[in-house]
């Protein structure tokens, strides 16, 4: 049976961002990050059929039309690169700007996704009833998609929980059936991407 890789691409970079702001080194441009050297690392003996970054879709947003453009932009260079790199990426909800209020009482504009986790959740349960995969790993620290695990599971296929040893998340390791965390180092070591690789 096949084995699928479902990465929510957020969630994943957030993970990653907060590894590199730890070790105190600057977070890298994720158009340029070796993605591919990282997971065929960490999923040294897997074989995967399918590879799936997920993403919301970065929209115009009228209080920051400069913002906006520069994350699409941002966004446009991100999924060229992964596709590159053999991964399918799947844009699906939306990135919404909204007010918040920040330090010292005054509004910013706060960029928030919607959408991305239910996406995950349909495509994983649907691979299971559809009878497309043996295995999903998945790439989410998002304990939301805890109800669409065992729903997968309860249909006979296996689910592997891909996390940080940097905060792990402890509900997805305990509702899958693995867990494989990726070391600090590891996300450190792909940084930079050689034009050859």
């Amino acid at each position: 049976m096949a084995t699928f890789l479902f990465i929510d691409g957020e969630n994943f970079k957030g993970k990653m961002r907060s590894v590199f702001k730890e070790s105190g080194k600057p977070k890298p441009t994720w158009h340029n990050y070796d993605f591919k050297g990282l997971l065929n690392k960490v999923l040294a003996n897997t074989p995967l059929d399918r590879k799936v970054f997920y993403f919301a879709r970065v929209k115009e947003h009228e209080g920051s039309k400069e913002k906006s453009h520069q994350l699409i932009e941002e966004q446009r260079l991100l999924k060229t690169h992964l596709e590159h790199q053999g991964f399918e990426v799947i844009l699906s909800g939306r990135v919404r700007g909204q007010m918040e209020e920040g330090d010292g009482g005054r509004k910013i504009l706060v960029f928030k996704e919607k959408g991305v986790d239910v996406r995950v959740a349909v495509d994983m349960v649907s691979a299971a009833c559809d009878k497309k995969a043996g295995e999903i790993i998945l790439g989410s620290s998002d304990s939301d998609l805890q109800p669409a695990i065992n729903e997968t599971k309860l249909r006979g296929v296996r689910c592997v929980y891909l996390g940080f040893e940097s905060q792990p998340n402890k509900g997805l390791s305990y509702t899958t059936s693995r867990t494989i965390l990726i070391r600090n180092s590891e996300v450190l070591e792909f940084g930079k991407t050689e034009s050859n690789r």
